[in-house]
């Protein structure tokens, strides 16, 4: 089991993961306008902390519904949540490390998912992976410097006939060539650059 709502619905305790803390520090050091963003949310986020305080179980929905607000985990979230709530901070950071779920890293604009599905798999999905982890220059889980793509990975979209395929934010890319990596992202460069440059109405 390695859903947060199921623990958090039992009152599951994760053990802390050691040294995890220093993980999630060195993740969450962004540039000022982060800092800048999660001080906007301050009092938000205080009161997603407020509500859970004197609660059993508590931790997870308080991180799930920050995660929400700012779209990831920051470095200072995660110390506000630990004081206010009275917990150690090398348990919050194992809470954080345990469930693929939760991010300390800013999530880019476009969301790039490789099914790695048997079918996927089989057809190549392996290689569509590699060839974005080389023209993106992250791994999954990760984000690009511009914070315009997010890589993931994926079990099941619902195309094996189509395999493989790539669903970026929520558009399904059906059997994807390896080798027109280039061609699939460029699609959203332009179409962000058609935005920016539309005017209004």
């Amino acid at each position: 089991m390695n859903d947060p709502a199921d623990c958090a619905a039992l009152h599951i305790r994760v053990p802390s993961a050691g040294g995890a803390s220093s993980h999630i520090l060195k993740e969450s050091l962004m540039a000022t306008e982060t800092h800048v963003e999660e001080l906007e949310h301050i009092e938000e986020l205080d009161a997603i902390i407020a509500a859970g305080q004197g609660t059993a179980g508590a931790l997870i929905p308080v991180l799930q519904k920050t995660q929400q607000l700012y779209g990831y985990l920051p470095q200072t979230a995660l110390r506000r949540i630990a004081e206010t709530l009275k917990i150690p901070f090398s348990e919050v950071a194992g809470v954080v490390t345990f469930y693929s779920y939760f991010t300390t890293v800013p999530r880019g604009e476009h969301t790039a998912r490789v099914c790695l599905g048997t079918a996927c798999y089989v057809r190549g999905g392996k290689e569509v992976l590699r060839g974005l982890e080389e023209k993106l220059a992250i791994s999954p889980g990760d984000t690009t410097e511009d914070r315009h793509f997010s890589l993931e990975i994926g079990r099941c979209f619902g195309a094996c006939g189509l395999a493989p395929v790539v669903m970026v934010d929520d558009v399904v890319h059906q059997r994807v060539n390896p080798n027109y990596i280039n061609e699939l992202l460029v699609q959203y460069a332009v179409r962000d650059d058609a935005d920016e440059t539309e005017e209004p109405s």
